[in-house]
């Protein structure tokens, strides 16, 4: 199943930035070294990864033989990624190309014009499943008027924050680098079952930790955790959908103060990389907390953890506070 960009619709076209880019791949191709060199230095496997979840899966397997690269810095919303000339030349000498589809279009765009032999999109390493802006349709039974003009449901990208899903998008990474790198395969198929060891672990404390709560209802800014939801029985309702940035209707915020009343909602949840506004004003019109819960896009001084396992315990910790898990 092909992946919509549903992850940000905005009214808005790749930026020229982006087109410039890619267009840029023509002449970087006269100067880059051929598609089946690693691209490294040291003789190492050069990998290039999207963003954040990508990164850490590349370095978790591919441990001391590997250099990676994240074309998204720390702190910089992965969406709105445009990809500099500098950054195409990047990823023409890499020896694998770990992205994933339809959540940044200029990362799409120059992967798609790339020469490089390696490409693994994690799309298609996992069922993709659609995701609106009212996840599980829970809110809208507290209003038969609540308003349904959001944007429709599509696929959702979100797939890192499900430990289940994020594991099966591992398998086929480890795969793609003992194809990429043979000559470390065994060491690559080494480090791949110890990450799903880990992910197997986050997996059970998430079942564990979320099975007996008091609601099993809460509120994010955008459904960024629809995935997680589905997993381990709860509701995710989001104040924006998809997109973080849109700004939610009269309708919509009056339906969520009801949802929560109703539900039992103590908290509104909000992400690091994204403006806690919207979140607050929903929060204080209904006398709620507001707390982080991290979709994890990048990591940063203000994140709740140093990579991504010690940020899903973190976020876990949340849930469990905001939903009145009883131990």
């Amino acid at each position: 199943m092909s992946v919509m960009n549903t992850s940000r619709r905005r009214p808005r076209l790749i930026s020229v930035t982006a087109s410039a880019a890619a267009a840029a791949l023509s002449v970087t191709l006269l100067s880059a070294c051929s598609s089946g060199d690693s691209g490294s230095d040291d003789g190492k496997l050069d990998v290039t990864a999207s963003f954040y979840p990508m990164a850490y899966l590349a370095e978790q397997i591919g441990g001391a033989h590997v250099d990676v690269t994240s074309l998204t810095k720390p702190g910089q919303e992965p969406h709105d990624l445009e990809i500099s000339a500098r950054q195409t030349s990047k990823v023409e000498r890499s020896g694998l190309i770990l992205y994933l589809k339809g959540l940044q279009p200029s990362v799409d765009e120059v992967v798609a014009q790339s020469s490089v032999k390696n490409k693994v999109d994690a799309a298609t390493l996992t069922r993709m499943e659609e995701h609106g802006d009212e996840v599980g349709g829970h809110a809208a039974a507290h209003d038969e008027h609540a308003d349904h003009d959001h944007e429709e449901a599509g696929q959702d990208p979100h797939i890192w924050l499900d430990p289940v899903k994020y594991a099966e998008v591992a398998k086929g990474v480890g795969k793609a680098m003992e194809k990429a790198d043979p000559g470390h395969a065994a060491v690559y198929r080494k480090n791949t079952t110890a990450l799903l060891g880990k992910l197997g672990k986050l997996d059970t404390a998430y079942a564990e930790g979320l099975k007996d709560t008091r609601t099993k209802v809460f509120i994010t800014t955008h459904a960024a955790f629809g995935y997680l939801a589905e997993r381990y029985g709860l509701t995710e309702e989001a104040i924006s959908g998809l997109n973080p940035e849109s700004e939610p209707s009269p309708a919509r915020i009056k339906d969520l103060h009801a949802m929560a009343k109703a539900d039992g909602v103590t908290t509104v949840f909000y992400e690091t990389l994204v403006s806690d506004k919207t979140a607050k004003t929903v929060a204080g019109d209904s006398g709620l907390r507001t707390d982080v819960l991290d979709p994890l896009e990048g990591i940063t001084d203000k994140s709740r953890g140093r990579d991504y396992l010690q940020v899903m315990e973190s976020n876990l910790q949340a849930l469990q506070k905001a939903l009145g898990a009883r131990s």
